[in-house]
């Protein structure tokens, strides 16, 4: 289906993974959130039904595919086939965090490339076009066969920081994945560059072997896309500090802080957590953490993308 055509009014569906965000975008947006009920059958199958007439209209699914990651995703897709029963004019799926994403190459023999699969899934289920934010690798907007736009939290960001002083800083990258990423952080805010060197024994462990570049006396940014176990995170931190660095202060799009995340950062040498809301954060489980919303950032997108406006003008 082409985006040429022209759609209904502005519809705006949030599933369960995080409320709060998409009330955000609505009140942003000035719309209400359209009625719909996400529940579960006694058997934990998923049964949702859009209380509202959504046929010919423009219709936004909010739902992040964060833990728990089965249910969300599920979730995602059986709202978006009750909206193409519905007749829905056309259907994007807003992920602000894209699940599934690490699984992106054959890292060993036979092994799913489940990124590729999810984006099949979700292709299946009836979306016209997804939007999310940070997506792990970008090869990842490859795999779909419709339209994907690809934000940045970046902006959020360096809005946060804005008044720090920079002069005496460094962007960290904490593995060589992340250097195009880090190296773009940078650019903005005209500092220097460090590179991890990393290697990864087994999933959710990390081992630093090498620090390319000087931290010595240096206030040290980990830029990263996504804190999950943060044996990463805490591992860099503690290396980082070992050879010099005065102040170290982290940033993440997506905080997923599973199992013991937030205990070993607040053990960790990092003074600061600075985590987007495309995830639900408590942020008060840890005096490091501090929220920055992606709501406005969201908002403008779906904006942009129902009147057929450019989106990459965003981060220009």
């Amino acid at each position: 289906m082409s985006d040429s055509w022209k759609t209904g009014a502005l519809k705006i569906i949030s599933g369960s993974a995080n409320p709060d965000l998409s009330q955000k975008i609505c009140a942003i947006l000035g719309v209400p959130l359209s009625e719909a009920r996400v529940g579960r059958f006694a058997d934990g199958e998923i049964d949702v039904h859009i209380l509202e007439n959504v046929r010919g209209d423009d219709c936004y699914v909010i739902q992040p595919t964060c833990p728990p990651v089965n249910e969300n995703v599920m979730e995602l897709l059986v709202m978006m086939d009750a909206l193409r029963r519905a007749s829905a004019g056309r259907i994007t799926a807003v992920i602000p965090y894209y699940g599934y994403a690490r699984a992106d190459r054959k890292s060993a023999p036979r092994v799913a490339i489940t990124a590729k699969l999810v984006a099949n899934l979700i292709t299946s289920a009836g979306a016209n076009r997804v939007i999310t934010l940070d997506l792990h690798a970008g090869q990842i907007q490859g795999f779909f066969d419709i339209p994907l736009d690809h934000l940045y939290a970046r902006p959020v960001v360096l809005d946060y920081i804005k008044n720090w002083d920079t002069s005496n800083l460094v962007v960290v990258s904490p593995d060589v994945g992340s250097v195009e990423r880090s190296r773009s952080f940078a650019k903005r805010l005209n500092a220097g560059l460090v590179i991890i060197d990393k290697r990864r024994p087994r999933p959710n462990e990390a081992t630093v072997y090498n620090i390319i570049g000087s931290v010595k006396g240096m206030t040290c940014f980990i830029f990263d896309d996504l804190v999950d176990t943060a044996g990463t995170l805490t591992a860099v931190a503690y290396a980082l500090k070992e050879n010099g660095a005065a102040k170290i202060v982290a940033s993440c799009t997506h905080g997923v802080l599973s199992r013991d995340a937030i205990k070993k950062i607040d053990a960790s040498p990092i003074e600061e957590l600075i985590v987007a809301d495309t995830i639900p954060v408590n942020a008060s489980k840890s005096a490091k953490i501090k929220v920055v919303s992606v709501a406005a950032l969201l908002a403008e997108a779906i904006k942009r993308n129902h009147v057929g406006q450019s989106i990459s003008e965003l981060f220009k």
